[in-house]
């Protein structure tokens, strides 16, 4: 048991605990070349941070007209990512220090996110969070991904946990609305600064406009412990 009143922490991966989005876009972007868009920009990438892959390359059929299937496109996009993701993906040095700072505490601690379960354990072992994150729940693993709140209430169940009591660090809209409709407390970093004002932050219970450069591991702690004193 904690020394934080039974809270459980649930990280989504990407953009959360790592940078990962540039590596998602490149493969994006490869991928759409090679089925004749040639423009694909990180703007218009923009619009699928917090979606799962499988979500992100069927709208991609529809909004660029593509012949190829879902399947197709996935297993292409998926590739690419995991090349780049065990070579090059950086954790936010204050996130990891978060995430040591709950392992001391003894803090049940999961990894909920749209990725591949690939993708995700590529990325966890890559850059050594693996040591404290081993309960990993991906999308593809529950009926619908974010915003829906299966991938939060799965993680909450191997946990033994209360989702009450758990509390989601998110970088995404449709992630903070997961927590939302998974009863779960929310701190918000939006990874694009312009969605910060989205309807879905404003029920995160900590709001960190600024995103990561705002995110500090000990500043998190504290609010955890006055969230545990009043919960």
């Amino acid at each position: 048991m904690s020394n934080l009143g039974g809270i459980s922490v649930i990280f989504d991966l990407d953009g959360t605990l790592v940078d990962s989005e540039p590596n998602y876009y490149e493969a994006g972007r490869q991928t759409l070349a090679e089925h004749g868009v040639p423009d694909f920009s990180w703007t218009d990438h923009e619009r699928y941070v917090g979606i799962s892959t499988r979500e992100t390359v069927a709208d991609w059929i529809q909004r660029y007209g593509l012949r190829a299937s879902v399947e197709e496109l996935f297993t292409a996009k998926n590739r690419r990512y995991l090349e780049l993701a065990r070579s090059s993906t950086r954790a936010y040095p204050e996130m990891r220090k978060f995430v040591d700072l709950l392992a001391a505490e003894g803090v049940p601690m999961a990894v909920a996110s749209g990725s591949s379960p690939e993708a995700i354990e590529a990325v966890l072992t890559g850059t050594g969070l693996d040591a404290h994150l081993r309960t990993v729940i991906s999308a593809d693993e529950v009926p619908h991904g974010k915003p829906a709140p299966d991938v939060f209430l799965e993680a909450a169940r191997r946990l033994g946990a209360n989702p009450a009591a758990c509390v989601v660090l998110e970088d995404a809209a449709p992630g903070a609305a997961a927590a939302h409709a998974a009863g779960m407390r929310c701190i918000a970093l939006p990874y694009v600064a312009a969605q910060a004002d989205a309807p879905e932050f404003a029920t995160a219970g900590l709001l960190l406009r600024g995103g990561q450069e705002e995110f500090t591991a000990q500043a998190a702690f504290d609010w955890l412990v006055r969230s545990a004193a009043h919960s």
